[in-house]
């Protein structure tokens, strides 16, 4: 028996097929899942629709008060794995259930949905899907959608530093 040691950047790094394949040794390793893998299709990739920075934040606007799905929707300023033809960005759902705390996939796969049924909704096109699925547990999204949300993240992130900033100056002036 010989083993091998790869850092999460080379394992990253590689070829889908080749993250697939480990995935799969992981998993079977552990007694989690059938020995043959099932193909990694990604039927729903098709219907995805692009999402811009502008319509990011008006799908934010619109589950601010759902607080489980504004944190599953800022998952996806996480990069994911990018593969396929057209490209597609899989983010594995057991890492969003991780991720966000939630209690159970159907619980992501619920928050999932609200993000779609918002993004129908800002982009006035029933059709449209912000993410969809494939057979292998990841929800899949357009790469542009991923750089969408990670900079709607970024910009909040700077807005709330400049906030501070702008407060400690105003308290420190007040002395």
């Amino acid at each position: 028996m010989i083993g091998i040691t790869l850092t999460t950047d080379q394992i990253r790094n590689a070829p889908a097929q080749v993250r697939q394949w480990i995935e799969h040794e992981v998993i079977a390793s552990l007694g989690l899942a059938a020995d043959a893998p099932a193909p990694a299709e990604h039927p729903q990739a098709a219907h995805l629709v692009s999402c811009s920075t502008e319509d990011a934040a008006a799908v934010l606007a619109q589950i601010r008060g759902m607080m489980p799905a504004f944190n599953v929707f800022f998952e996806f300023a996480r990069p994911g794995i990018s593969f396929g033809q057209p490209p597609v960005m899989a983010f594995r759902l057991i890492d969003i259930l991780y991720h966000t705390r939630l209690q159970d996939i159907g619980q992501v796969i619920e928050c999932l949905e609200a993000i779609n049924e918002a993004f129908a909704r800002v982009r006035q096109d029933a059709s449209a899907k912000f993410c969809g699925f494939d057979n292998q547990g990841h929800c899949l999204i357009a790469p542009e959608t991923q750089r969408s949300v990670a900079a709607l993240w970024q910009s909040i992130l700077a807005s709330q530093q400049r906030g501070r900033g702008e407060a400690g100056s105003a308290s420190a002036s007040a002395a």
